[in-house]
């Protein structure tokens, strides 16, 4: 029988009237024997009920807190979704409570699992990368302080190598400093109106002696535009690192002897920047992972050929600082194309006309 305790109550308090009146009827007639026996019969009823109210409201409910409980242990919360309903039992509303409770513990604690699997492989990519120009310059160097290299050409020629693998650890170093200040939000945006199709043009000059390297053409959509521009209202200079993040990888990653397009396309809202190369594509398990820290698709790509890691994860974050957000289109053998949106400097407001002018007008 599964009896609520507002029925029990009601039940109990039927009973306990029902005797009393029964005994205010009676007890000018009743003899002291039966009186004590009448008595004696309510205690026993109003006991009975009173145990079985406890017995199954809260014994049972502390047994389904308990049962509650194991299925949290055991993760099966949707076993426990649909008991989730409004009860004005206090037992009741405790035990979902706990279970509720428990639950977002338990997420709690997923969350700082995954974020401690993240942390280590962060820790373990940072270590690498910054263990691969420090070691190759220790070795230039050593090789130099050592006196095994007599040749000057040649000593000249290890000595550039390590300042170049000192560089790269410098540029690496930037990049994480960079990317630490924009996650906390310190580094903010200077935004001004600029042409973002002039800054393509001096991107695609930057980038024209590598994009040879591998026959790629830099293609500008639409090839011409006003005698103004495409004015955008951003950080021209952290826009600039982000086109040339995009362009770079685009390059890279593109089919040799390929077309890299970067296209502005005006809207009312704003103007979409998109970058499309026609190389081999990203696939759909590694796209949303493009963004993170040192992720790389090709695990096998060196440094040289692949980069840091932290190109995209970079611009994820100015974009994002500019209240936009970078999306990713690929399909295998069709390209890939990154695109997101800047917003559009405000029309300037027409000049207040003078008494003089309203004068002239008015005749």
């Amino acid at each position: 029988m599964d009896l609520s305790s507002r029925t029990i109550a009601i039940l109990i308090a039927l009973l306990v009237a029902g005797v009393l009146t029964t005994l205010a009827w009676l007890v000018p007639t009743m003899a002291f024997e039966q009186g004590a026996l009448a008595a004696g019969i309510t205690v026993a009823a109003c006991f009975l009920l009173v145990y079985l109210a406890f017995e199954a409201l809260i014994f049972r409910e502390i047994n389904n807190i308990y049962a509650g409980l194991e299925n949290v242990k055991r993760k099966e919360f949707r076993r426990l979704s649909n008991k989730f309903l409004f009860r004005p039992e206090p037992l009741k509303r405790m035990r979902d409570e706990i279970v509720q409770m428990a639950e977002r513990k338990q997420q709690e604690i997923d969350e700082l699992k995954r974020l401690q699997v993240l942390r280590r492989e962060f820790l373990a990519d940072v270590s690498h990368e910054l263990k691969t120009p420090i070691f190759a310059a220790q070795g230039f160097l050593h090789t130099v302080l050592d006196g095994d290299v007599d040749d000057e050409l040649l000593r000249h020629k290890f000595l550039t190598k390590a300042a170049t693998s000192l560089d790269a650890l410098d540029a690496l170093v930037q990049d994480l400093v960079t990317i630490s200040q924009l996650e906390k939000g310190v580094v903010r945006m200077r935004r001004q109106a600029f042409d973002v199709a002039q800054l393509v043009h001096e991107i695609f000059e930057q980038l024209e002696q590598k994009a040879g390297q591998r026959h790629v053409t830099l293609e500008l959509f639409p090839p011409s535009l006003a005698p103004e521009g495409l004015r955008v209202l951003a950080d021209r200079n952290r826009i600039r690192q982000v086109l040339i993040n995009l362009i770079d990888n685009a390059v890279k990653y593109g089919k040799e002897g390929g077309h890299v397009i970067v296209s502005l396309l005006e809207s009312s809202k704003g103007v979409k920047i998109s970058v499309r190369d026609d190389g081999a594509g990203i696939p759909k398990q590694h796209q949303s992972r493009i963004f993170e820290r040192f992720y790389r698709v090709d695990r096998s790509r060196s440094r040289d050929s692949g980069g840091s890691g932290l190109g995209l994860a970079i611009s994820k974050h100015i974009v994002e600082a500019h209240k936009s957000t970078i999306r990713v289109h690929s399909e295998a053998g069709l390209g890939t194309t990154l695109e997101f949106k800047l917003p559009k400097p405000r029309p300037p407001r027409p000049p207040l006309a003078t008494d003089a002018q309203l004068e002239a007008d008015a005749s």
